[in-house]
């Protein structure tokens, strides 16, 4: 769904940031289908009428939301540095995303309700899936002309169905609160991802 172009004036932006703040918290605390836009202009300090210089609906707004989420969730941490091995480099992007999926488990409880119930943002969210998943599915190849991976496997498949893994053990864990004090859950999908990959060891 397009959303306007972005306000030119710093006021304008500033508004507009504010406004994408007060949305996560209100689709947080009331999720998607009882949020109204009066809600969401209410926590951001804003007019009613403003909110529609900025966006044109809810689902507009969310979009972009939940569009900044995807981004976060699989942003390169610039603080740490690159492994050097197939292995390390997989443990470490498992490690990053169970950590923001963790953090950022109250929006994508929404995103999970969002993409059952409406259509655009469900073509939304399997366009970014089918864009990890090819990101991931180059390093399986890679390393499956590296010799390091069986050239068995059919390289997306192994992406999709590894990914599959993870989001789905994290949304048991944190979304639906099937987790324990000793939550070893990262160790756990690390061992599973080389061992299904059989990457060596090192």
């Amino acid at each position: 769904m397009p959303t306007p172009s972005l306000p030119l004036s710093s006021r304008g932006r500033a508004t507009r940031e504010r406004l994408l703040t007060a949305a996560r918290k209100v689709f947080e605390e009331r999720g998607f289908v009882d949020t109204r836009i009066a809600h969401i202009a209410s926590t951001a300090g804003v007019a009613y009428g403003s909110f529609y210089t900025h966006f044109p609906s809810k689902e507009a707004i969310f979009y972009e939301v939940a569009s900044r989420l995807f981004d976060e969730m699989f942003a390169t941490d610039p603080s740490t540095s690159r492994p050097a091995s197939p292995r390390e480099r997989l443990e470490q992007a498992n490690r990053n995303y169970c950590a923001r999926y963790r953090e950022n488990a109250a929006l994508m409880a929404i995103v999970e309700q969002v993409a059952t119930i409406d259509e655009g943002f469900r073509s939304l969210r399997q366009s970014h899936r089918r864009t990890t998943t090819e990101r991931t599915a180059r390093s399986i190849r890679r390393w499956q002309a590296e010799g390091l991976v069986s050239v068995d496997l059919d390289a997306y498949v192994a992406a999709q169905a590894l990914g599959a893994m993870v989001d789905r053990t994290l949304y048991l864990r944190y979304v639906l609160g099937e987790s324990d004090a000793n939550d070893n859950v990262v160790d756990t999908l690390n061992l599973l991802t080389v061992q299904a990959l059989g990457l060596p060891r090192d």
